[in-house]
């Protein structure tokens, strides 16, 4: 038997030459293809060598045997406890079955659609563990594996056969198993990396030519794409990504076309990053690791995606034990890792594989991804869900994980967390600015009882105010600025979350900058005044602060505010600029904001009241951009600007 592909010129890539399985040696063509004869037998005829009792082991997602599957369950009457095991696969899973109950026992390692009411109903079984860990129960034989069925490329010229789009956990289990039935399937890419298997290592062949398991997913809805936003805005250039599949994956992908020179090292990927491969935003020029080559496991999406791995010199393949090692991972500089959840409570502690004591999916390589950016020189683990379940009626955020709810990433692990109001960083943050961080991006519908709750477990302060539930954050306000010496601060609204930095940055004013913000020497800034500038509505009242960065070290450094008087429909405002950030321009700016703010606001006008000696804010008061008046009343100026 000849394949059209195996003495083609692409199959004998320089760039990612198959090295021989352990123990062997490249074999000459002629050797291995009269092997390959010797081998080739019926789907019928190699289910027939599985027994009674055998672990039988089935390849993963896409990549799924579904010839052999068939016929597995076409020899069900003779059968009897099989057990069969596999992460997620996207074929049907009839061993499932409640008919099948005395034939077949399935474990899954990651839960998927197909098996996912089996293991509720109890006629499966799930194995939490992490997606790196499961190689090493297989090699050790902890989990043995009597049969390995899986799917793989026709051989190239050295008898080698790619495990193609699923590499993950099918090599480890090929290579411990007792028998090893493969589909030589030619419409299987041939993948490049440290995914071959020889023809001398394959038990039984079954030629095969049949479309692979192809994945559509929905497109991403409103509540997706600001998450994708949210995200994307954390996303520096020369980042490395792991990311899934679906809706918020693909709105992350859709927000980096202005990135530069992106990488990928991830456990899977499907069609979104083939765009930015296009555009060049991901080329993996700057990875610290593997440069120059998107890393991955697997793959599930189109047919184009499959066309595009095949034989492509900047794609490898690699099994999890790889992909997925923590110690791997953090290699990458800038490793950012994006992974989704079910539920997060206010400690930080996050459910994704239950809802309550229903197994939904699984632990997969979440917990390994976080970890391993954790450690990435510049990374950063991001947990993204939306905020609410069920048309808005369930929080996503809540006071207490359900009864049952399994915690996949600790409340220790955790670091960002992203839902469709906005980011809260968690690590190294008391109970207290967790619980008001996560408030602060849950649905403000819910933020209400959210708070009650907190304060019931005495998590926040007794007399913690909200932004009002029918306030929106206005996002459209957050702009950046470049102070006169270069550099670059971000404006944007107060918010609840940061009465922290504004009780730093009042400790570090000098007494003359107190006395010329309060007209008076005040000794202290308690939670009750702090928040007060903190939890405003944004309509009344607002508070626009300058801050360094929007990372864990962010500072504010400035803060410009005004509030309405309904009397007058005119607005009082007030500046306060940190001591060592002083004439360098953040007044001007933020007075001109704060002007365009309440233009479109239809405020009349602001007010202001200064001392006299406090040469720096009368100067101000000029820049308005809007006539200004002034009189001097009692050792004070008041001004007035009518818009």
């Amino acid at each position: 038997m000849v394949w059209a592909r195996e003495m083609s010129s692409k199959s004998t890539s320089d760039t990612a030459e198959p090295t021989p399985a352990v123990g062997g040696e490249v074999r000459q063509q002629a050797d291995w293809q009269q092997l390959y004869e010797e081998k080739v037998r019926t789907p019928e005829q190699a289910i027939a060598t599985i027994k009674r009792g055998d672990k039988v082991f089935i390849g993963s997602g896409a990549a799924e045997p579904q010839i052999l599957v068939k016929a597995l369950i076409e020899s069900s009457g003779r059968l009897a406890d099989t057990r069969i095991m596999h992460i997620m696969t996207l074929g049907v899973a009839p061993y499932t079955e409640e008919k099948f109950t005395d034939q077949f026992r399935h474990n899954a390692f990651f839960i998927g659609a197909n098996t996912r009411q089996a293991v509720a109903e109890g006629r499966a079984d799930y194995t939490p563990v992490f997606l790196s860990e499961i190689p090493a129960l297989f090699r050790s034989g902890q989990i043995p594996i009597d049969v390995a069925l899986i799917q793989v490329s026709p051989p190239d010229k050295h008898g080698f056969c790619s495990y193609g789009v699923s590499t993950d956990v099918v090599k480890s289990a090929a290579e411990s198993a007792t028998r090893v039935i493969a589909e030589i399937n030619p419409q299987m890419p041939r993948a490049l990396g440290d995914c071959f298997i020889n023809v001398d290592d394959i038990d039984i062949l079954i030629p095969v030519d049949v479309p692979l398991l192809y994945s559509h997913f929905e497109k991403a809805d409103e509540v997706a794409r600001r998450i994708g936003r949210n995200i994307a805005s954390l996303i520096e250039d020369g980042s490395t990504l792991q990311m899934g599949i679906g809706t918020i994956p693909d709105s992350v992908l859709h927000y980096l076309t202005d990135k530069k020179d992106l990488g990928i090292h991830t456990e899977m990927f499907s069609d979104g990053f083939m765009e930015l491969v296009e555009k060049n935003v991901i080329n993996n020029v700057r990875k610290t690791t593997h440069p120059g080559k998107t890393v991955a496991s697997f793959c599930i999406g189109s047919k184009k995606l499959y066309d595009y791995v095949d034989d492509n010199p900047s794609i490898e393949f690699h099994p999890t034990e790889y992909t997925n090692d923590p110690f791997i991972i953090c290699k990458n500089d800038k490793m950012c890792a994006i992974n989704s959840a079910i539920e997060v409570d206010l400690s930080g502690q996050v459910c994704a594989d239950s809802l309550g004591s229903m197994f939904y999916s699984g632990i997969g390589g979440q917990v390994d991804f976080i970890r391993g950016a954790a450690r990435s020189k510049g990374g950063k683990p991001i947990i993204a869900l939306p905020s609410t379940a069920k048309n808005d009626t369930l929080s996503r955020i809540v006071v207490n994980l359900k009864e049952g709810a399994g915690v996949v990433t600790t409340r220790g692990d955790v670091h960002y967390v992203v839902t469709e109001w906005g980011v809260a960083y968690l690590h190294g943050k008391n109970i207290r600015e967790r619980a008001m961080a996560l408030i602060n991006i849950a649905h403000p519908k819910f933020r209400k009882k959210l708070l009650e709750g907190a304060k019931k477990l005495n998590y926040v302060y007794k007399d913690q105010l909200l932004t009002p539930e029918e306030v929106a954050y206005p996002e459209e306000l957050e702009t950046t600025m470049t102070t006169k010496d270069g550099a670059e601060l971000i404006i944007r609204p107060i918010r609840p979350t940061d009465e922290e930095m504004l009780s730093d940055m009042f400790y570090d004013l000098s007494d003359q900058t107190i006395i010329n913000r309060f007209f008076s020497m005040l000794k202290s800034m308690p939670h009750r005044k702090l928040q007060q500038f903190c939890c405003i509505d944004y309509t009344q009242e607002m508070s626009l602060a300058a801050i360094t960065d929007d990372g864990p070290r962010s500072k504010i450094v400035g803060l410009g505010s005004y509030h309405l008087n309904p009397a007058t429909h005119k607005a009082e405002i007030a500046f306060l600029v940190a001591d060592a950030w002083q004439g360098k321009g953040i007044g001007t700016f933020m007075m001109r904001s704060l002007v365009k703010v309440a233009k479109a606001r239809n405020i009349k006008g602001f007010t202001a009241e200064v001392l006299r000696d406090n040469l720096a804010m009368i100067a101000l008061m000029h820049k308005s951009g809007v006539p200004t008046k002034s009189e001097l009343v009692e050792g004070s100026y008041l001004f007035t600007m009518d818009f």
